[in-house]
């Protein structure tokens, strides 16, 4: 599997080996915004007949004008946006929980070529929200950086860029092309906001930053139950990892699924931040398999690579592993439980927490 979750590579959904969920440090490339990228821009050469034919969703209900302040500087969104691309990997997900459909999104998790409807809008959490619609891919995970030629074709009133690792210089180009909210101020390195944080983030630019307060307070809700009906979770340290290139790749405690499992009451195992070297995640060589010597193990990957990590003589030593105290977690493929919990948004969490309890009960 690819590790999820915006630096890290996904892998497609074949029975191709995957890599962790995130994109491992793509750093967007530095391609110029040319004259012809900004004539897409434009409405004037749009035929007002395409904008409707397009799938264009209704526009946002909300409160405009709203100044959303971020760390690229600060965004000011007039009215209610009517046609919002998602180049964050899981901002479409954001989107949708407000009742819009992005016309451009992210491949977080390429499908298999020639393959329809893009399995990013088949995911149990997401397809009826998606409906018929199918969004244009203006990224794959993997990518140098957004496709800003096929942004600007969108001609977007919104962009949003959270759980992305956009930097400057990628912040600039897309603010040229339409207003363009980046990841939190607070946000130090990509991908290591809470997502209680960019749920909040994205609902202010959608002028719903009330019912985005509200919905995280229901699935933090959600997390607390779990955590109170089971107790014993507490006394457990655990880690939640993927075989990627061959090796045990554990995430860190703050990568959104390292805050799944101690939302749910685990302890995590937080040696792994201190060697992570601000990734989300860090590859263990033999030696250092002393790591995941935890009470409780949570892998995520899909088959092929499962298979493979159990073929480790070091991991079938582990202790939880002989004690079957190791919860294998398929990524992309059947419920998608690790899809779920690499997303961690809105729209996802209520069914990776029902799902990661069960799965440890």
């Amino acid at each position: 599997m690819l590790l999820h979750r915006t630096v890290r590579p996904v892998r497609p959904v074949v029975a191709v080996r995957t890599k962790p969920w995130r994109r491992i440090a793509a750093a967007l490339a530095a391609t110029t915004l040319g004259a012809g990228l900004l004539a897409g821009c434009g409405s004037g050469s749009a035929d007002p007949a395409d904008e409707k034919s397009d799938n264009a969703p209704a526009a946002a209900t909300g409160t405009f004008p709203v100044t959303v302040e971020h760390a690229f500087g600060s965004t000011k969104v007039t009215k209610a946006p009517q046609r919002v691309v998602s180049v964050g990997y899981t901002d479409d997900q954001a989107i949708l929980a407000f009742g819009i459909k992005p016309v451009g999104m992210v491949d977080q998790y390429p499908s298999p070529p020639g393959t329809s409807p893009d399995i990013n809008t088949q995911w149990p959490w997401v397809k009826d929200k998606w409906g018929d619609t199918r969004p244009e891919v203006i990224m794959t995970n993997g990518d140098a950086g957004p496709n800003y030629e096929k942004i600007a074709a969108l001609r977007p009133d919104l962009i949003v860029a959270v759980y992305s690792e956009i930097d400057q210089a990628g912040y600039d180009k897309l603010s040229k092309i339409a207003p363009t909210v980046g990841r939190t101020r607070a946000e130090k390195e990509p991908f290591s906001a809470p997502w209680q944080d960019n749920a909040v983030h994205i609902a202010k630019a959608l002028g719903q930053e009330a019912k985005g307060t509200e919905l995280v307070k229901g699935i933090q809700d959600k997390l607390d139950a779990a955590r109170k009906a089971h107790p014993a979770f507490a006394g457990q340290k655990a880690v939640a990892l993927s075989w990627y290139k061959d090796a045990a790749a554990p995430f860190t405690s703050t990568d959104v699924r390292g805050r799944l499992v101690t939302g749910i009451g685990f302890t995590y195992q937080t040696e792994i931040d201190k060697i992570a070297g601000g990734k989300f995640y860090t590859t263990l060589s033999p030696e250092r398999m002393d790591l995941i010597d935890v009470d409780r193990i949570f892998v995520i990957n899909d088959k092929a690579d499962t298979e493979a990590l159990k073929k480790s003589e070091l991991f079938a030593n582990l202790a939880a592993v002989k004690n079957g105290k190791v919860s294998y977690l398929l990524d992309a493929e059947g419920p998608a439980i690790g899809a779920a919990m690499s997303q961690g948004t809105l729209l996802s969490l209520p069914y990776a927490i029902d799902e990661l309890v069960k799965s440890a009960g």
